[in-house]
């Protein structure tokens, strides 16, 4: 991450921005209530998002063991179009979701299998279950380590164990977590993207902020 320089806005204010943060409020909101210029507010806020990907980079190497939900999604891009894999202007995310356990997420250039299937070798232990959808790029996972089983969303939802219901419940917070920015800039939507992870594998509130605090006194005090 580098060198990271120590805020200037006094403790108090930091705590109020971080229980702003945690609860979810835009940085324009926050400042306003505090008192603090609005682009301080977004610079700080932004710094958040910067640490929390630095700290989850440092987990990249945590391997997924067990049942394991894989999907990709499309998030920003303009409403009208192509929608799904594949549309204009979108940008494509993969994903891996442990049951019970944790969400991975990557920033991917495509969804072909010579973009995807390095990802789940990385990621999943061999011998694991990896449930996925119908998409033609999960098809080397027919002949792979792994335990292969679709769900087809055509003629059913969910038989089962067989689905993929948690990645795809992931998708739906990420994105309503991001629609109330009013759009998020392209150069900033990895962070964007990392902090939604956090805040899935981390869901209680006062966990969040207190990891939180913990973090900006070691980067930012």
């Amino acid at each position: 991450m580098g060198y990271m320089r120590k805020s200037r806005i006094v403790w108090a204010k930091q705590l109020r921005l971080l229980e702003h943060f945690v609860s979810g409020s835009p940085a324009r909101c926050a400042s306003r209530l505090i008192g603090v210029n609005k682009s301080t507010g977004a610079y700080y806020f932004h710094r958040l998002r910067e640490i929390i990907a630095y700290e989850l980079e440092q987990e990249s190497d945590e391997v997924f063991a067990g049942e394991i939900e894989v999907d990709e999604s499309y998030f920003g891009g303009k409403r009208k179009g192509l929608r799904g894999r594949g549309a204009t202007g979108k940008v494509p995310v993969f994903g891996l979701l442990k049951r019970g356990g944790k969400v991975y997420t990557k920033i991917i250039p495509d969804a072909y299998s010579a973009t995807l299937y390095p990802i789940i070798e990385r990621k999943v232990v061999p011998d694991s279950i990896v449930y996925t959808d119908c998409w033609r790029g999960y098809n080397v996972l027919d002949t792979s380590e792994f335990k292969h089983y679709r769900i087809n969303h055509s003629k059913l939802f969910a038989d089962r164990h067989n689905h993929i219901n948690g990645i795809e419940n992931f998708w739906n917070q990420a994105k309503r977590h991001m629609r109330k920015f009013n759009g998020v800039p392209r150069s900033h939507f990895g962070l964007f993207l990392k902090e939604c992870g956090w805040r899935f594998n981390s869901p209680d509130p006062l966990t969040q902020l207190i990891q939180l605090k913990h973090w900006v006194k070691r980067y930012l005090n």
